[in-house]
């Protein structure tokens, strides 16, 4: 097992522990493929959805997990492919741990990772996440990605062009889409979570008004007959990501309308958005959650 890997797993288990979380009763991390179409694959574990696209290039897949679960992504990949199951590249998203929890991992295995600039400066340095009252400390360097890059980055693997789209300002400042061109799959990160409200992670740039305007974009450029990515969550059809826009659109404008009248946060929260809107708060995100990210991400006086 790498030394480095080795290192943030007994830290993360100690961590369970002490919160009475690990005991001998925890399951051993699995991971279930399903295949999206020709050399695309979904792998879901606990974190964020991986995608690998297999091939005469290798693998490359996009995320990779919590810190806990690089060997039970190792022994999927070996099923999908002959060359050992190592990724030769790993693309980051964004920088949140259930996305690179096992770049450590597939470093010291030799994986190439790449990722927009602000993911490297919010993983190279320490992060306090408010939200979840949490402090991530710098990650090792072979868990940095090597390969950064700003506005957009090409990639031809698999025969297939990887088209990797910056979309600041949303999820969080470093978010990445990535377009299969060839085989028209979007994986969008935490852009999307289907059926469900987002996490936006304010402190580290992210904006719901940002996050519905990047939706805007991505929609105007699939088409019916793409096979949608989420973050979390099954995998979608264009019209499920319309309708989650409408969600950001119409939820926006309703908590928009409530503070314009004067009520505060705490009420709004109190007196809810409606019954339309309460099965999206059944994730990670209930409502009132996602009410005061709204609320933080509107311009004084709005």
């Amino acid at each position: 097992m790498n030394s480095c890997y080795k290192t943030l797993l007994g830290t993360a288990l100690l961590l369970l522990s002490l919160n009475g979380v690990a005991d001998t009763k925890t399951p051993e991390p699995s991971v279930k493929v399903t295949p999206i179409k020709a050399n695309l694959y979904l792998l879901k574990g606990k974190g964020g959805n991986v995608v690998a696209s297999v091939g005469d290039d290798g693998i490359l897949i996009i995320d990779d997990d919590y810190v806990e679960y690089g060997p039970a992504y190792h022994e999927a990949l070996k099923t999908l492919s002959k060359t050992g199951g190592v990724p030769r590249l790993v693309l980051n998203t964004h920088w949140h741990s259930d996305h690179v929890g096992s770049n450590a991992y597939w470093g010291e295995s030799g994986s190439v990772i790449l990722a927009n600039a602000n993911v490297y400066k919010r993983m190279s340095t320490r992060q306090e996440m408010k939200f979840v009252n949490r402090v991530v400390e710098p990650s090792p360097a072979v868990a940095l990605p090597m390969v950064t890059y700003g506005d957009a980055i090409t990639l031809h693997f698999n025969r297939d062009e990887l088209r990797v789209q910056h979309f600041p300002g949303g999820h969080t400042d470093g978010d990445s889409v990535v377009f299969f061109t060839g085989e028209n799959v979007v994986h969008m990160g935490d852009h999307y979570f289907k059926d469900m409200f987002p996490f936006v992670d304010i402190g580290s740039g992210g904006n719901v008004l940002g996050l519905t305007a990047n939706v805007a974009t991505i929609l105007e450029q699939i088409d019916e007959e793409t096979v949608v990515v989420p973050g979390h969550g099954a995998l979608a059809t264009r019209a499920e990501l319309a309708s989650y826009h409408q969600m950001l659109l119409t939820t926006t404008e309703l908590v928009r309308s409530k503070l314009a009248q004067g009520l505060s946060v705490e009420a709004i929260a109190k007196q809810g958005l409606g019954d339309e809107w309460e099965v999206w708060g059944q994730g990670f995100i209930d409502e009132a959650a996602w009410i005061g990210f709204i609320a933080a991400s509107l311009p004084p006086g709005q």
